[in-house]
């Protein structure tokens, strides 16, 4: 298990990489925090609404790779819309910031009534800059909450939405009682403040907090430490924020060899337990929790994309669809103000490639997501994903 560790530390996460690397890339939020802006530019429904895709092309292999399925996933998008026309305009930003604002300008200049993308947190930041003075809407696929306000939303998966869905569930099940798990980079400090937020928000417990570095030895030297946090505040469950590329693999083995057995203590993760697919048979993610979006929706997302283009969409390729999906359901009504920041923001939501979703008015989302475990080495879901806001799950 100690090898495994060390080999998926170093390979695995490389295949995780693009998800870390939007929530790491903003280190200077924007000034326009707080509520988003309830304004933006008026569109004349009976003609196509120019909307701006900015995506990755002109960086690195992958970042061409993703641009192109981003691209696809949009275009598929509007095959779905129902009468409603986009004239779709697609911007190259190499992934730098510089970049992302100059196309950002460039389409608002050109016409472009709203902006989906661009990917990474300080393209998203500066595309969002770029165009706050002319009031245009920037959907981005960051999942950075610290960007999102003003006039940028974050369309990408978010620590504070998947840890309300799984301390939710876990509170209505019993398991009230938490002890945090995290690592001390920013990813583990936003994923661990996520938690505390949901954990309040919920009317659990916040048993206990234990950090560790990103290293063999620190991950080894925090397990004593959790197992007393455990025992002395009679915890009975340990919320992780580390993922399969990193010290999932370790903590997976040595928690339950320190004596807090599934039986006894809820496991429950953060990130995606069943992503590679390897991670599913570590003996001790059997009977942990952890949530996913609605399988039957991405299911049939990726059934469509395959059939279109031949092949399985990137991991981030449904954000684009659920761009053009809220913004042609919005134009579908045929008024004038349908881009502006209180209608994006309207409480019913949308449909996307991963089920509903809906936009918050400080700029971050909502997603309907599925709570999961693992039993026999594989993959059964213990509550589905809400079909509409309202419900349990939200």
């Amino acid at each position: 298990m100690i090898a495994f560790f060390q080999a998926s530390r170093k390979k695995l996460r490389l295949l995780m990489l693009p998800l870390f690397a939007m929530i790491l890339a903003a280190c200077d939020p924007i000034a326009l925090g707080g509520v988003t802006n309830i304004g933006g530019p008026k569109i004349d429904t009976a003609a196509p609404v120019p909307v701006a895709l900015l995506v990755p092309r002109g960086g690195s292999g992958s970042d061409n790779l993703l641009a192109q399925n981003l691209e696809n996933a949009a275009r598929l998008a509007m095959r779905d819309l129902d009468g409603v026309q986009i004239d779709l305009r697609v911007y190259a930003t190499a992934g730098q910031a510089s970049t992302a604002a100059s196309a950002a300008a460039q389409a608002v200049s050109e016409g472009a009534r709203i902006i989906i993308g661009p990917v990474y947190g300080e393209a998203a930041n500066a595309a969002g800059l770029a165009v706050a003075s002319q009031g245009v809407n920037v959907l981005s696929f960051s999942n950075n909450p610290t960007i999102a306000g003003g006039n940028v939303y974050v369309l990408g998966p978010t620590f504070e939405n998947t840890a309300n869905r799984l301390v939710g569930f876990a509170k209505r099940n019993g398991k009230d009682r938490i002890v945090i798990l995290h690592a001390q980079d920013v990813a583990g400090q936003l994923g661990r403040n996520a938690i505390q937020q949901a954990i309040s928000a919920n009317g659990a417990t916040l048993a206990g907090s234990v950090d560790y570095s990103l290293s063999q030895e620190s991950v080894i030297a925090a397990v004593p430490r959790v197992k007393a946090a455990v025992s002395n505040s009679g915890a009975n469950a340990v919320f992780l924020t580390t993922s399969s590329a990193s010290a999932l693999p370790l903590f997976a083995q040595l928690l339950p060899e320190a004596g807090l057995p599934i039986a006894t203590t809820q496991y429950i993760g953060l990130t995606r337990w069943d992503i590679p697919p390897q991670t599913l048979a570590l003996p001790g993610v059997q009977g942990g929790w952890f949530a996913l979006p609605d399988p039957g929706a991405t299911g049939a997302f990726a059934q469509k994309y395959s059939a279109a283009y031949g092949g399985a969409p990137h991991p981030l390729a449904g954000l684009a669809f659920d761009g053009i999906a809220a913004v042609g359901a919005l134009v579908k009504s045929g008024k004038s103000s349908a881009l502006t920041g209180a209608s994006l923001t309207q409480g019913a939501g949308f449909r996307g490639a991963s089920g509903i979703f809906r936009l918050r008015n400080n700029g971050t989302n909502e997603r309907g997501l599925a709570v999961a475990t693992i039993r026999n080495n594989g993959v059964v879901v213990l509550e589905g994903a809400p079909q509409g806001f309202g419900g349990a799950g939200f």
